[in-house]
This record gives structure tokens, sequence and C-alpha cells, in this order.
């Protein structure tokens, strides 16, 4: 599944192809993704100018005076701006077309999901969709510390990469940046949350800023289907220090990488330089 990282890269990707264009028409060539696609997709956002293509989590929302078209990627969405006589694809579900741009013709954002875990919804203005009401904050923003991570963490038995991974924490630290994360701190993924010490989550949250700001300068990890929306894929993977290299020598210490699955997820860690 795409992470925060490719995410970005998307939403930093498609912005300025978007901001500023008016919205011409709506194609839907089926009625769902993982859900079903609210009328006000077809209904609302045609004719109105997009304002601003923000994330939040893993969501991209384009924002318009009607209300904000809500798009998650699922496991292997992607979106692209193309010229509109492209021809569409059999995966190609979703064909939000734009007007004549300052300096460029009209173009065609389109919504490719092979899968079909992705969504498109609608927000209205003023609100915020149940899917992003009780999220926690951004983790490259100054709401997400050490601080935090140390006082929500108090009493809590779950493994500590399980409560990084927790949306009412912190957004965005999927499984890929969380297991990379805890590397970085040298925290074993599986100790319990509640034993972890301020100053060892200080250094974590330091950890999840960084990596996460140097994937998406990179443009993500691009593991399978993920590619960026100019069609290339992002560099990141290369520099794993742990995910996905269960068997292989530790990078730091030459110590076998391990692997264990923590709440249905593949987890990596070093044994010594871990703990």
């Amino acid at each position: 599944m795409p992470e925060l990282p490719e995410v970005e890269t998307t939403r930093r990707g498609i912005e300025p192809h978007l901001v500023g264009r008016r919205v011409t028409a709506v194609t839907l060539r089926r009625p769902d993704l993982r859900w079903p696609i609210p009328r006000e997709i077809v209904e609302l956002l045609p004719g109105q100018r997009i304002e601003a293509v923000e994330r939040r989590a893993k969501y991209l929302l384009l924002h318009t005076p009607a209300g904000s078209a809500l798009l998650h990627l699922g496991m292997s969405g992607m979106l692209r701006v193309l010229p509109p006589d492209v021809p569409a694809s059999p995966h190609d579900h979703v064909d939000i077309a734009l007007a004549r741009g300052a300096h460029a013709g009209p173009r065609v954002l389109r919504f490719t999901d092979p899968r079909r875990f992705g969504c498109l919804l609608w927000q209205a203005p003023g609100t915020t969709h149940e899917l992003l009401a009780r999220l926690g904050p951004e983790p490259l923003t100054d709401a997400f510390d050490g601080d935090l991570l140390w006082h929500l963490s108090r009493s809590r038995t779950a493994a500590v990469k399980l409560f990084l991974m927790d949306n009412a924490i912190v957004v965005g630290v999927g499984n890929i940046y969380a297991s990379e994360a805890l590397f970085a701190a040298g925290i074993d993924p599986r100790r319990e949350a509640g034993s972890v010490s301020r100053a060892r989550y200080a250094r974590l949250a330091a950890e999840v800023k960084r990596i996460l700001a140097h994937a998406i300068e990179r443009g993500g990890t691009t593991l399978r289907d993920f590619l960026a929306p100019d069609g290339a894929p992002g560099y990141f993977f290369r520099e794993l220090m742990v995910y996905g290299r269960a068997g292989e020598p530790c990078k730091v210490c030459g110590t076998t990488i391990r692997q264990v699955a923590l709440g249905q997820r593949s987890t990596f860690w070093c044994p010594r330089c871990q703990r």
C-alpha cells in the first residue's frame, strides 16, 4: 500500500497541474471503488475551480468552493495528469477533466486502481469527513514529538511498532517507515510501548521525521505497484535498512535481520542494534 511519502509525492506531482484549473467534466467508468462513488462527484464537482490540493494522512483532497473530492490510492492506485486524448485502459476508473491552463492545454486527472481498494468520496464545505475526523497529528508537524508519544504510551502493552502505526496516535507512519524508524532509533519493535523511555521516544520521533522527509525527497519506496505521477519509480527502497531484508546481514553490525508478524504485518529488525 502506498505510504505517506508516496502520497505526498503524488500530491506534489499533481498540484501544479490542478490548482487554478476548472473541472469541466467527471467520467466514471464504474459506480464504485472500495465504496460507491457519491453523486456529488458528478453533480457538484464539474464547473468548480480547484483551489488547493491537500494531503491528510494518506488521503488527498481536491478543494473547491462547492466541497472537496477525497481520494485514497488504496493498495495499487495511481493518479496521472494526461492529455485528454490518451485512451483509457481497463483499470482507469475515473477521469476528472480539466480546462485549459495558463501555459498548457486541457488535461485529465486519471485515477487508475487495478485492485479497487482506493476510494473517491466527497467532503461538504465546512465539514470533516468521518474518515478524517479521528486522526492523530501529522508526523512532519510540530504537533508530533517524543513527548506526545511518551504521554500517549503510558500503560500501553501493545508492541511499540503497532502503537506507532496507530493513526489515532500519529498519521501516516505505515509498515515500512515504522520498521525503518525503529531501527534508526535502536528500539526493538516488539517492545511494549509503555516500557519505552521518554528519551528513546524523543529519538524515535526525530527519526520518523527524518526518514519520512528523506523518503519524500527520494520519491517514496515504490514497492510493487506504486509509481509516481510521472510514471517513474521512487528510489528510497534502495536505501531500506531492515524492511524486506530478512535473512540478510544488518548493514550496521552484520547480524542477520529477523522477521516476525506483528498485527498481521511483516516486521523486520536487527536483534543486536535494536533493544
